[in-house]
């Protein structure tokens, strides 16, 4: 219930963006949610202080009462590789007036989508947990990336929270500021492609959610990545690294080969 509640207010505030004046009632039939009955809702609606305000909308930072935190791990902190932070954010899609959710997890460098789910309900077995475990399955034994969140349940459940231990170093913001480009994809997703495709039903958006997030990955260039598409930007960073790794060897091979003439021409 604890969990459920934190990622609600997230995507209430993510609602009033497109619906500045929804009140309580109605949202609550949009998102149906799966623990609270309509009186509970409201009663934490109104304790979150989530009401409709007469002056202009604003966007609420993220309740912390009661919520695990984690530091922001990405202040100051020098991005040079793939998998070396994860960035994820949950939001909503509306499918014939009900709501159904995206969970999304994108390599910070490469800005590739590793991990992605599609949910009835905002459980983390519905929401965060079937995403982690696609990018656990390519992800190096060798690796210990960031990964860094809002603050919503989902990223503090005690089932995420097993998962992530020892494999990942936990970082949360401490608003959608410090979060941007996991909010960026959660609009380019949905906007770009989901709505235009306009599914009938949660099976066909499922399917195109898959195809979508591929054409993500290997179709579509990104200016921030020189025009490349995320899988290009990944192949050839990796075969400069490797470049360069050869590179080192040769000179470590020539200087070392240099010593040993050297040395045997100074025994003679």
């Amino acid at each position: 219930m604890q969990e459920e509640k934190a990622q609600l207010s997230l995507i209430i505030e993510d609602i009033r963006i497109d619906h500045p004046k929804m009140g309580a009632k109605v949202l609550y039939h949009k998102i149906q949610p799966h623990y609270m009955g309509r009186d509970r809702f409201i009663d934490f609606y109104n304790a979150a202080g989530l009401r409709v305000a007469k002056t202009k909308n604003f966007r609420r930072t993220t309740n912390s009462n009661g919520v695990i935190r984690f530091p922001n791990l990405l202040i100051d902190f020098e991005l040079t590789d793939v998998n070396q932070v994860f960035v994820s954010d949950i939001t909503y899609y509306e499918l014939n007036g009900r709501f159904v959710y995206l969970t999304f997890i994108m390599d910070l460098f490469s800005r590739k989508i590793k991990g992605f789910s599609l949910g009835k309900t905002l459980r983390t077995i519905d929401t965060t947990l079937p995403a982690l475990t696609m990018v656990m399955k390519n992800l190096p034994k060798e690796c210990q990336p960031i990964f860094h969140s809002d603050g919503g349940g989902q990223y503090y459940s005690k089932e995420f929270l097993l998962m992530t231990k020892d494999k990942f170093k936990n970082s949360m913001c401490e608003n959608f500021y410090e979060n941007p480009h996991a909010e960026r994809i959660n609009g380019t997703i949905k906007n770009d492609y989901l709505i235009p495709s306009n599914p009938i039903d949660f099976n066909q958006l499922n399917k195109f959610l898959k195809r979508t997030v591929d054409k993500y990955n290997n179709d579509r260039p990104h200016q921030s990545l020189k025009y490349l598409t995320p899988s290009q930007f990944e192949e050839q960073h990796k075969s400069s690294q490797q470049k360069s790794t050869l590179l080192t060897k040769e000179k470590r091979s020539k200087k070392e080969n240099s010593y040993t003439y050297n040395l045997m021409f100074n025994n003679n």
